[in-house]
């Protein structure tokens, strides 16, 4: 008996290990990096962005171009942002989402826009940004809702990167990568 408690034990712990293993990554994670993202400095005036959207096979699916023009209004602290995002995409055609972010005391961000489905809500620590929203997706005729979780992390003053993992039902469908510029 007390052999058998031995090795379930032994099991149990290499289990929650391997579990441990597969854990997602925290934005506390990169605490230290440098240089320090402060989305209020980054996203100030007009920022472009170039991506793509590709499929969960990796096959690009979209490729696209993004202008922004963001603001930022409010005690220190307790600010709101604007982002208006233009979309131009490959084919042609083009799309707007305009963000309304708002940054509590504590560090944390909510977002809101037309085609979001309820509130984002993100933090930043060090030189990355996460968030999490369901975005109000047009498929088909049809608004489908797919689940986003979207890191950027600042590489200088300039650039920034985006990934972001769209899933439906913990399901992946694709990812977006994208490269913001600052002029």
């Amino acid at each position: 008996m007390n052999h058998f408690f031995r090795r379930g034990s032994a099991t149990l712990l290499l289990a929650l290990g391997l579990l441990a293993g597969c854990a997602s990554p925290q934005v506390s994670d990169y605490a230290a990096e440098k240089p320090v993202l402060d989305l209020r400095q980054y996203f100030k005036g007009t920022v472009d962005a170039y991506g793509v959207f590709t499929d969960r096979s990796g096959r690009v699916v979209k490729r696209f171009t993004v202008v922004m023009t963001c603001s930022w209004q409010g005690p220190p602290g307790q600010e709101t942002g604007v982002l208006d995002e233009v979309f131009t995409y490959s084919d042609g055609t083009t799309d707007r989402r305009i963000w309304t972010l708002k940054r509590s005391p504590d560090g944390r961000y909510t977002g809101t826009a037309a085609d979001v489905l309820g509130e984002a809500a993100g933090e930043e620590n060090g030189n990355a940004f996460r968030w999490g929203y369901t975005l109000k997706l047009p498929v088909d005729g049809k608004i489908v809702e797919v689940q986003f979780d979207d890191w950027m992390y600042l590489m200088n003053d300039k650039v920034m990167l985006n990934k972001a993992v769209m899933s439906k039902f913990g399901i992946r469908l694709g990812e977006v990568t994208l490269t913001f510029v600052k002029p």
